[in-house]
């Protein structure tokens, strides 16, 4: 039972390190597509909500699974470019868990960008979301955001979808 206990323990500090590396590998990843504030300015703002599930119940509220999510930003304008201004995810209860993108980044006409959070981070819980800031030229395309929820066990896996919605 003590091999057990610190076999898990031992994993849980190494997969912590694991769902850092992931934050800062993607904070990077936006860092490189940030854009002038300046020339947003003209543009029309909008903010959406997307609901995901890092963690669903199964058989009864005692028993949860763990799942990867995926936070899809497709721009679907064929030609004006979308801008994030901010994508912040909160937990369950509404307490902010990170701001993945705090200053303004480019998404090219068609181009799709993701925020992954890895299936070991249950920081949501079973009712987190994301809420996005972003700007479009007037009359283009509004962005389109999914939730992928998706695990794998052995020879089962489990999958859905989300979609987001614009409420402003």
């Amino acid at each position: 039972m003590i091999r057990f206990l610190l076999s898990t323990l031992i994993l849980l500090l190494c997969s912590c390190n694991e769902f850092e590396d992931q934050i800062e590998f993607q904070d990077e990843v936006y860092a490189a597509r940030t854009t002038d504030i300046k020339a947003l300015y003209s543009l029309e703002s909008g903010k959406s909500y997307l609901s995901v599930y890092p963690e669903i119940y199964s058989i009864s509220e005692h028993k949860k699974h763990s799942l990867t999510v995926i936070a899809s930003i497709k721009n679907i304008s064929l030609k004006d470019t979308l801008y994030i201004q901010k994508a912040e995810y909160y937990d369950t209860n509404a307490k902010l868990v990170h701001t993945y993108i705090d200053r303004p980044i480019y998404v090219s006409p068609l181009e799709t960008i993701e925020i992954v959070i890895d299936e070991i981070d249950l920081t949501g819980g079973t009712g987190a979301n994301f809420i996005f800031e972003w700007k479009i030229k007037p009359k283009s395309s509004e962005p389109f955001f999914e939730g992928i929820m998706i695990s794998t066990y052995s020879t089962q896996g489990l999958s859905f979808t989300t979609q987001g919605k614009r409420i402003e």
